[in-house]
Order: C-alpha cells, then structure tokens, then sequence
C-alpha cells in the first residue's frame, strides 16, 4: 500500500480517485451482460490460477495479525486456504449466472396520446464500500457492483490489506479481455484511516456509501456521509414462541437461530414466549441452549422456571454477538410485539405458531427488515434468500431494505419514446 504524505496530498487522491471510478461507471452502465458474465467467469478461473500468489499474500497478513490484536475467531476469518479461494471463485460464478438487472423494464405503459413511457432500471452510480477485513468480502462485493453496473471504491481494513491487493490485482487484470473499464474497480491505496472522511464528502463524485462492519464504524459513516448510506447499526433479533407453537419446530428453530454462528447479526439474541405455554415449553429449550454453551438472562417469570441469570432492561437491548440470551415471558401475541418494536433493532424477528391469524399479525405489525414464521432468524441472507450475493443487510426504509443484493444496488429512470407528440 502506498503512502500518502500530506493530508493535502490525501483529499487531492480521494478526489481524483471518486472522480476516475465515476468515469469508469458512466461507461460500465452502457457494458452488456454478456460483458460482465464473461469476467466474472474469467475472473473467477484466474482466481484458481493464482492460488499460490493470493495464499502468499495473505500470510503477510496472517503474520501481522497479532501485532493488530486480532482474535483468534477474526484470525479465522482472515485466513485463505485453497478451499477458500475456491469458494470465491464459485462465488464469482454464482453472481454470473444471475440476472441481470441493468435494463430491466420495470413497468411499461403508453399513454392516449401514443407516447410509451418505461420505468427502467439503472445502476445507482458509484458505490464507497468500507467492510471488515475478510477478503472474501472482496471479491463478493467487487463481483455485485459491477455485476449491477456500480463502479466501486473498496475501502478494506489494513489487517486484510495484502490478500485484497492480490484479489483485486486478479480481477482487474480481467477487465480488459471483456472490456470494462478497469477504474471500476478501485482499491483505496492508503491505510489512513483520514482518507475514509475525505470519501465521505465527495457526494459530487460518490452516489451511496455502504459500511460493513463494527457498529462504531457504521454510526462515524453514518455521522460523516454527504451521500445516502445503505446500513443496519445491529442485529438484536427475537424469536417468539406463541401460545399456538410446535414443541419441536420452537426447539429447533431456537436453537438454530441462536446457536448456529453467535457473531453475526441474524444471530437471536432474545426469546420471548407466551405465558401459556411457558411452564411446558421453556424448560426443554433452555436445557438445549445450555448444552450448546448459551447463557441464559430472564425476567422474574423465566426465572422461576428455568437456571436464569436476572436480566437488565440492557438485556432485552443488547445484541450479544456471543452465547448469551434474553427470555422474557409475555402474556399475549401484542405484548411480544411491543417488546420486539421497542427493543429490536428492525433486523430480523421470528414468530413460532401453528395459528395463522398470529402469524399474520405478527408480520404485520413487527416493523423489521424481515419477519420468520415457524423458521430461523438465519435465513435473513441474501444466498439463502436467492438473491446471490449480497452487499450487506439495510434496516431502512429508503433506499433498500433487508439483504442488499443486485436490484437493491440499482435505482430506476424513466424513459419514454414517442413519434412527435408536444404537450398542448
């Protein structure tokens, strides 16, 4: 990575930086499809090609990784091996046998007068991606923009700063066999953490931020940004059990949604269970989160019946991203909803019931980015949902919402053809 001497010299690449990829994305917006697959395809078998070079990459990274103070989990997550490279490859594959959704006429229709008019979409523009340090997250993201017709500036942390070098070097390398303007793709060259605010005031040059990562991150991009931010701050994200629940579908579905992978924002981080049926189903489930390592912290219900460590009022706020639950017992469908609206981050909530009428309810008047009925809260994944891959998950309102994949990077124009026609 190259430095940067002067925090002048710092703005002036940002600069030029945002407005080279915004060249570069007037153009990729005009690339077909057939233009985009073949790199993503191609991309994909230089990846396989350069195993050994991205594998030696990345030990630099490995090595410096405890001087950053990284976790032995956040190790893991940087690490490459072959199988994961593979894996970014299929990746790359997956995303290229999606549709694609540049052009797509959205609605259509011709007005009295003859004149036809075309609700079209079109890619947003120029994406400012900042995300953790995997560096799969890479390719992922480098493979959605340009997929949907975004240039992108990649912003990674500097703890995966060489393995992503060498999976950007790989895909830029590709670009021109399909020609598509290499500056689509841009890593950020210096590790100043400054150069991050300089990005964020270029709403001229940059159409939309999106930042992956730590909840402090997103809440300084969110603060700084001139442009719209895609983005979700947390994931405490509730199951409810209803007095109308399987005894087996609300084990099971506890238990996955909970204790699948703690560190990660579909993770539930809270359960919530009708008083009717509390005393007979509760015990069964909290002896299984027990045994998978879960920590259990209830209000003065719970309590009584199970091994419960009291809960805060922080408790029912808190996303944990570790193994520790909230359970609070609740006596009817809307009091589980209330609790879920003031507590919840809009993430991802999940009602258990056999009545439809409550479930209907429930996905109803929960005001989240997506809502389970009888099903995990870890099914709130752009690949589990179809979409491919997926830029993140948005817990607002405008301009996306849950997973992020290709429409969601898109927006739309309206274009019309007619023969002559004045207004009068």
């Amino acid at each position: 990575m190259s430095a940067v001497a002067t925090s002048v010299d710092l703005a002036s690449y940002c600069r030029e930086t945002a407005a080279r990829v915004q060249r570069a994305a007037a153009e990729l917006a005009v690339c077909t499809g057939a233009q985009k697959n073949g790199w993503l395809r191609a991309s994909a078998a230089a990846l396989r090609k350069a195993t050994a070079e991205i594998l030696a990459a990345n030990e630099l990274d490995l090595a410096a990784a405890p001087g950053y103070g990284l976790t032995d989990a956040a190790i893991d997550r940087l690490r490459l091996t072959p199988k994961r490279i593979e894996e970014i490859a299929i990746g790359l594959e997956e995303v290229a046998a999606l549709p694609d959704p540049v052009g797509e006429v959205i609605e259509s229709t011709v007005r009295p007068n003859g004149l036809q008019v075309l609700k079209t979409r079109v890619p947003l523009g120029v994406v400012f991606f900042i995300y953790e340090s995997r560096p799969n997250v890479t390719a992922d993201a480098a493979a959605i923009c340009l997929k949907s017709g975004n240039g992108v500036i990649l912003r990674g942390g500097k703890e995966a700063a060489h393995s992503s070098r060498a999976v950007v070097d790989v895909l830029t390398s590709c670009a021109a066999d399909f020609n598509l303007p290499p500056d689509a793709l841009h890593l950020v060259e210096t590790l100043d953490r400054a150069a991050v605010g300089h990005f964020l005031a270029l709403p001229q040059y940059i159409d939309v931020a999106i930042p992956r990562g730590g909840e402090s991150l997103i809440r300084r991009v969110t603060a700084e940004a001139k442009m719209p931010v895609i983005k979700h701050f947390d994931g405490n994200c509730h199951v409810y059990i209803d007095e109308h629940a399987d005894a087996a579908i609300a084990e099971r579905v506890v238990v996955n949604s909970k204790c699948h992978r703690l560190g990660v924002c579909n993770a539930a981080e809270s359960l919530l269970i009708h008083r009717a049926v509390a005393a007979k189903l509760l015990p069964s489930i909290a002896d299984a989160l027990t045994k998978n390592g879960i920590e259990i912290r209830g209000d003065e219900a719970t309590q009584k019946l199970i091994n419960a460590k009291p809960a805060t009022e922080a408790d029912y706020g808190t996303e944990y991203l570790g193994p520790i639950i909230s359970c609070k017992i609740v006596d009817s469908l809307q009091a589980a909803i209330d609790h879920i609206n003031r507590y919840g981050s809009k993430h991802t909530d999940a009602i258990i019931t056999g009545d439809l009428a409550a479930a209907r309810t429930f996905t109803a008047r929960v005001d989240s980015s997506a809502v389970m009925v009888n099903a995990s809260t870890r099914f709130n994944d752009g690949f589990q949902f179809g979409l491919g891959a997926e830029i993140g998950i948005s817990t607002d309102k405008f301009h996306a919402r849950g997973p992020c994949g290709l429409k969601e990077l898109t927006t739309y124009k309206y274009v019309c053809w007619g023969e002559g026609q004045v207004r009068d």
